[in-house]
């Protein structure tokens, strides 16, 4: 140890810039400041998308930036949709079957669920049952038909598996 350092002071000097390291990982580590911490562990990825915001009480909160990442969707969305060739191909995709599908689920839900509480809040008490009918029961019995298909389905394959074999 002695060959590396030349006085005392230097090591100190030296001891005291690993502990200031070591405190600053720790900082990273217990989140004390999650906007940077998170931009450690990402690498810089969430920079962009978070902000952090002042509460009342003066304390510092971290929330999503959404008008960055509406800008980053829009513009990514924007440069698929002006090359006619890749919105074919998308459509085609496995992941475009997907997104309608869960664009499809997701407005369907949404209008059941209007439905239903616009139901629920009317004078009628026929109405008002099939309101409660639609949140208790249809979800029910969705799962039922979901499970019943799920089964044709692997029939159908495993039947035309043997009809190949």
């Amino acid at each position: 140890m002695g060959s590396k350092y030349s006085s005392l002071e230097e090591l100190r000097r030296k001891k005291a810039l690993l502990k200031k390291e070591v405190s600053e990982m720790e900082d990273l580590i217990t989140f004390d400041n999650t906007k940077e911490s998170l931009s450690a562990f990402t690498n810089g990825f969430t920079d962009k998308y978070l902000k952090e915001e002042i509460q009342a009480d003066g304390e510092k909160k971290v929330s999503l930036d959404t008008t960055e990442i509406v800008k980053e969707f829009s513009s990514s969305v924007k440069d698929s949709v002006l090359n006619r060739h890749s919105v074919y191909g998308f459509a085609k995709s496995d992941a475009g079957m997907s997104l309608v599908e869960n664009a499809l689920k997701i407005g369907a839900v949404t209008f059941v669920g209007n439905y239903a509480r616009k139901s629920l809040t009317n004078t009628s008490w026929k109405k008002r049952i099939i309101g409660l009918a639609l949140i208790y029961l249809a979800p029910i019995a969705l799962r039922f038909i979901r499970k019943k298909l799920e089964n044709y389905q692997r029939n159908q394959t495993a039947s035309s598996m043997e009809q190949l074999i």
